[in-house]
């Protein structure tokens, strides 16, 4: 996943500075975040060690953000990952947790794509176009309850006075 076009590479100062050496120019966490929500990967290396700070750069923006909305994880889990720390809990964030947020943005992403296809499908039926039911499918008649434009007042009233005359 970390694409090596897509990626970015900081430098963070002393100063808790980062510079971005893309553009040469000094961004704030704010800012990263925006890269990363864009797709792009960030690599953050402190200037004097050489170290590699991008988890604990990352990990400042997701409580940054924790910060603003009062709240990230439950007070129960969070009581765990400080009884538990780097033992039982570092295995289940590096190896599990990345995976099951992967398979659950997958599997939403194929339920919002069907529902779509439903509502399409719905307005194709309520639209009067042909459509690939039959005239008597119980589907169809129910989008047409539903979702049908209601009628005029002058249509209706046309129909209704065209019913009495042919019924005398």
């Amino acid at each position: 996943m970390s694409d090596t076009s897509n990626k970015i590479y900081l430098k963070k100062y002393s100063n808790r500075r980062l510079y971005d050496t893309e553009k040469s120019v000094y961004v704030t966490l704010s800012e990263v975040a925006e890269m990363v929500k864009q797709g792009r990967w960030v690599e953050v290396t402190d200037v004097d060690s050489g170290e590699d700070v991008t988890a604990f750069t990352l990990t400042q923006i997701v409580m940054e953000e924790a910060k603003k909305k009062n709240t990230l994880l439950p007070v129960p889990l969070l009581h765990l990952v400080i009884r538990y720390g780097d033992t039982v809990l570092s295995d289940f964030f590096g190896k599990y947790l990345e995976k099951m947020i992967k398979s659950y943005l997958t599997y939403k992403n194929v339920a919002d794509e069907q529902f779509n296809k439903w509502l399409e499908m719905g307005s194709t039926i309520a639209g009067g176009t042909q459509s690939p039911f039959a005239a008597e499918n119980p589907l169809q008649s129910f989008f047409k309850q539903f979702f049908s434009p209601p009628k005029p007042d002058s249509e209706t009233d046309s129909e209704t006075d065209s019913e009495k005359k042919s019924e005398k």
